[in-house]
């Protein structure tokens, strides 16, 4: 029969099933709406989170400003400053969900240089410092895991880093701001405008006081400049993305893309070319047929196209107390699992080995290449449409589709709807310039890029 070997119960567990390791203790910087569903999940799934973890996580310090009603903090430590938590000795990992660029980073920093692990949702500091805060963390053998900070409870970051780790990855395409797609919804379901969509919003709290950086499309770039790092093993150049928003799209185009079999989406797009890569935040039209099409409301989707998986997409809230909370706790799990492996053989921040990454360029938007929707308001004479078809010849642009309207009466003006073929973005702008300098076109052409996204 041999020798019969006994073994030690694995990660400290004893046989009643109780934990005996001594519990990660973190610090949760920031009781907001993040920070108190992180609290308050922690708290009620312990058990379940601790049998995942392999050890008990015990929040042992708040540093907050304003107290959470919705969370029973009582006997845990509270302090207003949030440097403090990355200075104590007992804190293992610090929890960022404060927000913004500059407190942020000094805190996140800090941490690092105390030997803490860090786990943010903050996509604007991961987007615009996080080049410099994963090269702190390489240094000194620490974690910062960020998968809440893109597509709040979808866990894309971990799927793209790691489930697709085998694939040479084409594009990914994502609707990943629920307050832009929460407007397109109701300007395409109901016939609103944007104006009165947006103040909605503002009454229900899916968009700031200030929502520029929901609308101009720059919360999207942040996450988008992300998941193309992620998946193309690129460092991250927020700066180099082109951001359009939604302010300016009518409910005509909303109901001409739907007459076409199209809807508007304000979708990220991040592409590798033999150029370079595409990364550009704009209004786009996507085939009705399409899945993420369908995506409603302010819920987010994103959708990866990988040479072996084929394409994949990943659908669920964007935003929200708890499904953000969810992602924060999911990273911090992982930091539990990895606290004492081997830092060289973690899975690299950025998906990729820091030396391996590549100095493949961010292409200007003048040189991506895509099909085109243009609406062209005319004077109701004959040979209009003849003269805006040899423009587009002349460059090379090839006409898929054109639908003509009656009259509008309060203008006498007749628009004109085009779909395009694929072209470089550049010989569209000259195109558009030719388009609005004939005499008989009235006002500025309306450009809506097209996606097929198949």
């Amino acid at each position: 029969m041999g020798r019969r070997l006994f073994f030690r119960p694995a990660h400290g567990r004893s046989f009643n099933g109780e934990f005996t390791v001594k519990p990660v203790k973190v610090g949760i910087c920031g009781l907001g709406t993040v920070g108190g569903g992180t609290f308050n999940v922690l708290q009620r799934n312990a058990e379940e989170i601790a049998r995942r973890a392999g050890r008990g996580i015990e929040v042992a310090q708040i540093a907050m400003r304003t107290p959470n009603p919705n969370c029973q903090i009582t006997g845990t430590p509270i302090t207003a400053d949030v440097f403090e938590v990355a200075s104590n000795p007992e804190i293992d990992i610090v929890i960022e969900l404060i927000g913004g660029y500059t407190i942020a980073r000094e805190l996140v920093l800090k941490a690092i240089e105390n030997g803490k692990h860090v786990v943010t949702a903050n996509k604007a500091l991961i987007a615009v410092h996080g080049n410099e805060i994963f090269a702190r963390a390489r240094e000194k053998g620490v974690i910062v895991a960020f998968e809440a900070a893109v597509a709040g409870g979808i866990p894309v970051i971990k799927a793209i880093r790691e489930g697709l780790s085998a694939n040479r990855i084409n594009w990914v395409a994502g609707i990943i701001n629920g307050t832009g797609n929460f407007i397109l919804t109701e300007m395409r379901e109901k016939g609103r405008t944007f104006p009165d969509v947006l103040a909605e919003a503002q009454a229900l709290g899916y968009a700031e006081a200030d929502p520029t950086f929901d609308v101009e499309g720059i919360d999207a770039a942040h996450k988008l400049t992300i998941l193309a790092s992620i998946a193309f093993g690129i460092p991250l150049q927020f700066d180099k993305a082109y951001t359009e928003g939604i302010t300016q799209l009518t409910t005509a185009d909303v109901n001409y893309a739907e007459a076409l079999g199209y809807r508007i989406k304000h979708l990220g797009v991040a592409r590798s070319t033999a150029n370079g890569i595409e990364l550009r935040v704009h209004p786009t039209l996507i085939p009705a047929d399409r899945l993420i099409a369908n995506v409603n409301g302010v819920m987010n989707a994103v959708m990866v196209n990988g040479d072996a998986a084929g394409s994949t997409l990943f659908y669920g809230a964007g935003a929200g107390m708890e499904p953000t909370a969810s992602s924060v706790i999911a990273d911090l799990v992982d930091v539990v699992r990895a606290m004492t492996s081997d830092p060289e053989n973690r899975v690299p921040h950025l998906a990729f080995q820091p030396d391996s990454l590549s100095a493949h360029p961010i292409l200007p938007i003048e040189a991506c290449e895509s099909a085109y929707y243009l609406r062209i308001q005319a004077k109701d004479r004959p040979g209009v449409l003849a003269q805006v078809a040899s423009i587009l010849s002349e460059r090379g642009i090839n006409i898929e589709s054109i639908m003509q309207k009656e009259v509008e009466e309060h203008d006498g003006l007749v628009p004109m709807i085009l779909l395009t073929h694929s072209v470089l973005e550049q010989r569209m702008d000259d195109a558009i310039t030719a388009l609005e300098a004939l005499q008989d076109v009235v006002g500025s052409v309306v450009r809506i890029r097209v996606e097929q996204l198949n």
